[in-house]
């Protein structure tokens, strides 16, 4: 079931985890993701290929801030497409099953994998559940002390009592609240919404509950931004690479702008037309095909 708020506010915000409150997807992905890609899905022999094609995909690339295991499939994907990953003769299989169930399901989250394998005993889909509880259990010995960007808080206290908050996250629920807990800005937020609670598109239907431009999603990824215009929410963009900027802009204009109903228009255009421009759609090294 999809989390439904019951509005107390007559604005809500939804906001993103990993990459726009907190700098851990630089940590996550190049010491626990990678790592895990590399030894589960036997790419040692490609290894630094495999490496630049996880971080095209989940940092540096319009695909940034996905679900994991579509971008675990779009990196295997890419690594079909590098020409020295083909004249190493790799051989680099994406397995139907993951495709397919990828595919059908929309909370892509371990629980509801774990059902799919006890239903169908696939063995890729078995594998593919090690590899995600692997990542997990990593994240877990490494993620720890990573505190919010600068001026999060002080946004989180200026929209208290002004605007409902949730946590709109693809990341699993456990890692969210441990890292909301930890750095003490769980009490400002209704409910966490992590990747078994449904996709950030599903869980911003909650947007319905207010009038028009009272809803806002921040993120660091254009897959946030669709979510957001799926549900008719404004965006505010927190830039990859610039997130410090972003929250103090965001802190001392966007959320007055929000607040009083003056953030549609030019300067929602203007920053949507910033933000366009961090993120390439295609990696600078060759690809075949």
């Amino acid at each position: 079931m999809v989390y439904q708020i019951e509005p107390k506010q007559e604005f809500l915000v939804g906001i993103d985890s990993d990459g726009c409150v907190f700098d851990t997807m630089e940590l996550k992905h190049k010491e626990c993701f990678i790592p895990n890609i590399i030894n589960y899905y036997e790419l040692q022999g490609v290894s630094k290929y495999a490496r630049e094609a996880a971080e095209f995909v989940n940092l540096y690339s319009k695909s940034r801030g996905i679900n994991r295991f579509p971008a675990l499939v779009e990196t295997l994907e890419w690594l079909q497409k590098r020409p020295e990953v083909i004249e190493r003769g790799a051989k680099i299989e994406i397995p139907a099953s993951l495709t397919k169930w990828i595919a059908e399901e929309t909370k892509l989250g371990n629980p509801a994998l774990e059902a799919k394998v006890a239903e169908s005993n696939d063995p890729d889909l078995a594998h593919c559940l090690k590899w995600s509880k692997a990542v997990n259990e990593t994240v877990a010995g490494m993620v720890r002390g990573v505190a919010p960007f600068p001026s999060v808080r002080k946004c989180l206290e200026k929209l208290t009592g002004k605007a409902d908050m949730l946590v709109v996250s693809a990341t699993p629920n456990d890692a969210l609240n441990d890292e909301w807990e930890e750095h003490d800005i769980r009490q400002f937020v209704t409910e966490i919404c992590g990747q078994e609670a449904g996709n950030k598109k599903e869980t911003l239907t909650n947007a319905t509950k207010y009038k028009p431009n009272q809803t806002l999603m921040i993120g660091d990824a254009p897959g946030d931004y669709k979510a957001a215009v799926a549900n008719d929410c404004l965006f505010y963009p927190i830039n990859p690479g610039d997130e410090e900027n972003s929250w103090k802009r965001f802190y001392d204009e966007g959320i007055d702008k929000f607040l009083n109903l003056e953030f549609a228009g030019d300067y929602q255009k203007a920053l949507l037309e910033e933000f366009d421009r961090y993120l390439p759609e295609k990696p600078s090294w060759p690809v075949v095909g």
